[in-house]
């Protein structure tokens, strides 16, 4: 089947039942939100709605989402997470990486196979934008690894700001620049307000909505859990309900059971819960894990009843918490990742905050960086340009790493150096693949560190423990130009990502997008 997905100011349409009326997507500067009942304050909505609406589909439809943006001041893209644009990496929606931002009045189709099942979102890859609205969504229908009753569709959890998304990247930058000044202390991103999920909740001060979900007692319910912040790790449960988690991202994993899940941006869960407990009201929680450096004013909460339960708000309790791993989950089907040419082909990733001097485009400015280049990509002139023009003169400050052999596969160890000056979690995200990670861990990997090529948990997003390590793999079969990036929103935009340019020689040929053809500037030919 064909979804046909038409996103307008983003504009979206498609011929695949979506929650959205008519499937369109509309995200325009100046409307306003007010999700929580604190403030109105300037949003990008979708469709007038926030989060916007989700796109649905089943395992193997072809998608066409065809984005008409009407946004006044700011270019835009749009980003599939974790669809691997098997064979399609010009429909990434990456700028700078696979295309050039759509100027307001333009538009795209992008048109790709959903090669994949279970759960996700779109989003915004243009800058920060996607923390003011430009979001939603995503559901792959396929086969689960446990029986439920009722699908509860998606439940999007992310922190809220009472100033844009674009003010507090702003604001993060600027404390950033006084790390190695000494004049005053640096410090961190300013707290979130609040706690959203579904796009609701109450204030601090007790006025907003808490979101609703109504049970019936003997019932299996699968809940599809995003997490789409741009800083918060969050931590979810449902009191009293304990999670059967059945999928990490977009991979079915085997069954196993607990009280609470850790989210990292990105990332996603597909759980079953059972209602049988007593009639009644509890509260599913989402909550910033400070072990993972996250911090919010606020608390997240959501109300699930029981049918013939009273209006009265839940008096339940949560679980407590107190770490920032990843679950070890076990694909449904596990792999073997060859581990014989490990030692010879891994390649190490250094993360640190760049110092004064050696800043991007030779800038004295303090930067998130790999290898000690803050990336800094040239939105007029995308790397697919390079490719489809033959020409290899990329700058320096794409931080691009060359795979130029088809499925072969390629080692990682990402390692936040010992002597970064802020030791914290990244959220890492690749593009275009699954990754496998091999082993995960506080300070310096070395050849004794753990290693697990047996069993190893597959998804598209993993946390770097702060001054850790994590190790990945992923086998080299998709030719293109993909992006590996922190998915913490301040971080890709302070430099902290790679771009990956997979068997150059093989992408499809294709011209540079209608969304490049008034760009003054191309590569030159060589």
């Amino acid at each position: 089947m064909v979804q046909e997905v038409e996103a307008a100011g983003t504009e979206i349409s498609t011929s695949t039942p979506m929650s959205a009326p008519s499937g369109q997507i509309l995200a325009k500067w100046y409307h306003t939100c007010n999700p929580d009942g604190h403030i109105e304050r300037l949003c990008l909505l979708v469709n007038n709605q926030y989060p916007g609406p989700t796109i649905h589909a089943s395992w193997g439809d072809i998608l066409k989402v065809t984005v008409v943006t009407q946004m006044q001041d700011n270019g835009t893209s749009l980003h599939f997470h974790g669809l691997r644009q098997l064979g399609s990496n010009a429909m990434d929606g990456t700028n700078g990486i696979t295309e050039c931002p759509l100027a307001p009045g333009e538009s795209k189709t992008y048109t790709f196979q959903a090669t994949q099942h279970g759960s996700s979102w779109y989003h915004s890859h243009y800058s920060a934008q996607y923390g003011d609205g430009v979001m939603g969504a995503i559901v792959i229908d396929g086969p689960a690894t446990a029986n439920y009753d009722i699908d509860f569709g998606s439940f999007i959890v992310n922190e809220w700001y009472y100033q844009t998304a674009f003010q507090i990247n702003f604001i993060v930058n600027a404390r950033l620049q006084l790390l190695p000044t000494g004049d005053l202390p640096a410090s961190g991103p300013p707290a979130s307000d609040n706690i959203l999920i579904n796009g609701t909740n109450k204030n601090t001060q007790g006025s907003g909505k808490y979101g609703k979900t109504i049970m019936e007692q003997g019932k299996r319910y699968r809940l599809r859990i995003i997490n789409t912040a741009v800083d918060n790790a969050l931590r979810v449960s449902l009191d009293g309900h304990p999670f059967e988690v059945v999928s990490a991202d977009f991979v079915p994993i085997k069954p196993f059971v607990t009280d609470t899940l850790l989210l990292n941006i990105g990332q996603r869960y597909d759980v079953v819960i059972t209602a049988n407990q007593t009639i009644g009201n509890y509260w599913f929680r989402a909550t910033v894990d400070e072990a993972c450096r996250a911090f919010n004013h606020g608390k997240g909460l959501s109300i699930f009843s029981y049918a013939g339960a009273n209006s009265s708000d839940p008096t339940t309790t949560g679980p407590t918490f107190s770490s920032c791993n990843d679950e070890v989950v076990v694909p449904w089907w596990p792999m073997t990742v060859p581990s014989s040419s490990f030692s010879s082909q891994a390649q190490d990733l250094a993360v640190d905050v760049q110092q004064p001097g050696v800043g991007t485009n030779g800038a004295s400015v303090v930067a998130w960086n790999i290898n000690m280049t803050a990336q800094d990509v040239s939105w007029e002139t995308p790397v697919l340009s390079y490719v489809y023009n033959h020409t290899t003169k990329y700058p320096v400050t794409e931080n691009l790493l060359s795979i130029p052999n088809e499925d072969t596969w390629v080692y990682w160890i990402i390692q936040e150096t010992a002597s970064s000056a802020v030791p914290i979690p990244h959220p890492i995200h690749l593009h275009g693949h699954d990754f496998y990670v091999l082993g995960t861990g506080q300070g310096q990997w070395n050849s004794s560190s753990p290693m697990n090529f047996e069993t190893s948990p597959r998804r598209d997003s993993a946390i770097l423990p702060g001054g850790g390590y994590l190790v990945i793999a992923f086998l080299a079969d998709n030719p293109g130009a993909w992006l590996m990036h922190c998915h913490i929103a301040w971080h890709i935009s302070e430099g902290l990502g790679v771009t990956f340019l997979e068997s150059a020689s093989t992408i499809p040929p294709a011209a540079a997008g209608a969304e490049c053809t008034n760009n003054k500037g191309k590569p030159d030919e060589q």
